[in-house]
């Protein structure tokens, strides 16, 4: 960045209010566009003719994809301009919305993801860039909590809009809506900030990084997310990728280590702050986002909820979310970060441990109530833990420190997910295991169950013995996603620690944290 160069003035009135809008639509669309996929993997996977394991991959390269760009941001940044780069990101996310809408087949459709994902990138980071330097400087929780509404409602609307439209139109429709929204975004910022354009200059990029980063990134993701097709380290191709993913890692951690200009700067973690909430924030977030994507699809594999339904489901989310945001603007100056932070964990905890108690049998309200009370803990942890990972950084580190815990944040949600799927497809596999040893001939409660359920519904054994099994797998499911909810509460308290490594500081680095993006 130039050092001459003089932040042109805040905007005012109309300007404002329109930049404003177009700004958060942009972000809006960019989360809402990371959960809106989730209730509709099923329909989208029978219409492809492809399996749910295969339709996650939707979900997992968009995010594998999008976790890669994030790093690219600042050098893009100082090489475009952050208005140009910021409305090309935008134009180039509705064009492969479009292209997503068509795609005729499974392949088609996860290479537009990925371009999409990529593009998606900068979006985050340039939002709140624009937004900060929109409004005075005492103005500036004003732009975060706006912000951090529109960030919040895109995750949690995304999955009642995606049933929705996928239940009244077609799954394609919950790509094209991103057209028009697109190109009203990057109409309306081009016109009010071109002349707000920031310096550019020449800058060399580490290419032997980006593609070592690239590697290991990409060769983890498809060994994550084929690996239970294939049976794990019983397929020669899972052992390959597991190799080369390893090999590629260890020498992206030695080269950019060693280069001078990284496109990378893994010497952040030096520091325990940016450590150990980096891997707190990483850890929470894989955890909160796997578990949106696994409730909806074993909602509607397994209760019978249509899509829109389970959205709306997932749609109290919000409320808290929504309502807490600006509270957390007032609150964070004063308090401890690490206290909120906490708070945040364990109500997550107690979350999933309500879920962990859910049967086959479960009613709307039980399974409605601890995703109403998850909004609370969500509008607590997202942004004492962003202020603790920037806290102390010197100004011309935020912005590597910003986008490095990003990338890692986005890539764990990424990777937890295919994580929690197969995890879940395990212990499926298991509890239907044990549940089978008791069906048998010789046990006479089975046996009867079996003679009642022919006589309630007057039919054959064979029949009998059909309904029997879908129970079966039902119940398995159940069990093995009540595994899961209880393996989240346990971590949530497991990474609390985390918190506490690192030195104390109030709520302000939130400010930091937005410019540092």
């Amino acid at each position: 960045m130039n050092p001459s160069h003089i932040d042109p003035p805040p905007l005012t009135g109309g300007k404002l209010v329109l930049g404003t809008i177009a700004v958060a639509l942009a972000t809006f669309m960019n989360v809402l566009d990371s959960s809106i996929a989730n209730v509709a993997i099923p329909t989208i996977s029978g219409n492809l003719g492809v399996s749910v394991d295969e339709g996650t991959w939707v979900i997992t390269l968009f995010s594998a994809a999008n976790a890669i760009a994030i790093p690219l941001t600042g050098w893009l940044t100082q090489r475009v301009g952050t208005v140009r780069l910021f409305v090309a990101a935008i134009l180039l996310f509705a064009f492969s919305s479009w292209t997503c809408g068509i795609a005729p087949s499974l392949p088609v459709l996860l290479a537009s993801r990925i371009v999409q994902g990529a593009v998606a990138g900068p979006l985050i980071p340039l939002s709140q860039a624009l937004l900060i330097g929109s409004y005075p400087r005492d103005k500036s929780s004003t732009a975060l909590a706006l912000w951090a509404m529109t960030a919040t409602v895109g995750p949690i609307a995304g999955p009642a809009l995606g049933g929705w439209i996928t239940d009244s139109y077609s799954w394609s429709w919950i790509f094209y809506i991103n057209i028009p929204v697109g190109i009203f975004a990057a109409g309306v910022t081009w016109a009010i900030y071109r002349d707000r354009e920031t310096p550019t200059r020449k800058l060399p990029i580490d290419k032997i990084g980006l593609l070592s980063l690239i590697a290991w990134v990409g060769s983890l993701q498809i060994m994550l997310d084929k690996g239970h097709d294939l049976d794990w380290f019983n397929s020669p191709v899972i052992c390959a990728m597991g190799v080369f993913a390893l090999i590629s890692f260890a020498f992206f951690l030695i080269w950019e280590l060693t280069e001078k200009q990284p496109i990378v700067d893994l010497r952040l973690f030096k520091g325990r702050n940016f450590m150990g909430g980096t891997v707190a924030i990483s850890v929470s977030y894989a955890l909160f986002f796997s578990n949106l994507v696994v409730l909806p699809q074993w909602m509607q594999e397994y209760l019978g909820y249509r899509a829109v339904d389970a959205g709306l489901a997932l749609a109290p989310l919000g409320i808290f979310a929504v309502v807490l945001a600006p509270v957390m603007g007032k609150i964070m100056p004063k308090t401890d970060s690490r206290v909120l932070a906490t708070l945040a964990f364990v109500g997550f905890a107690a979350v999933f441990l309500m879920r962990s108690h859910y049967t086959t049998g479960v009613d709307t309200w039980t399974l409605v109530l601890p995703t109403l009370l998850q909004g609370i803990p969500t509008a607590l942890f997202f942004v004492p833990l962003t202020a603790i990972i920037l806290a102390g950084q010197p100004m011309n580190k935020l912005p590597a420190a910003a986008g490095l815990s990003n990338f890692v944040r986005v890539f764990a949600g990424a990777v937890g997910t295919s994580l929690v799927s197969n995890t879940w497809d395990h212990r499926t596999i298991l509890h239907h295991s044990q549940l089978a040893e008791q069906t048998s001939i010789d046990n006479p409660i089975f046996t009867h169950s079996i003679g009642a359920l022919q006589s309630t519904l007057n039919v054959a054994r064979p029949t009998a013995l059909a309904g029997f099994e879908q129970a079966l797998n039902t119940q398995a499911a159940m069990l093995g996603l009540n595994d899961i909810f209880w393996l989240s509460a346990v971590l949530f308290i497991v990474i609390v620690p985390l918190i506490w490594i690192t030195k104390p500081g109030k709520g302000a680095g939130a400010g930091a944290a937005a410019a540092g993006h």
